[in-house]
């Protein structure tokens, strides 16, 4: 199966400040916003607002 851009592959930065990101893929179609997700910052220590970084 080929890859094409309708689920890329997005970093998703942490909004404290830490600099840790996650990577993951979205749907373009389900979300053509900017992605926004609340997921654990190990640095922070805490769960933090990841938002996708272009």
């Amino acid at each position: 199966m080929a890859r094409n851009e309708l689920r890329p592959v997005v970093k998703l930065r942490s909004t404290a400040g830490t600099g840790f990101t996650y990577v993951t893929r979205k749907n373009r179609r389900n979300d053509p916003d900017r992605l926004e997700l609340r997921k654990y910052d190990p640095v922070a220590g805490q769960h933090v607002a990841f938002r996708e970084e272009r």
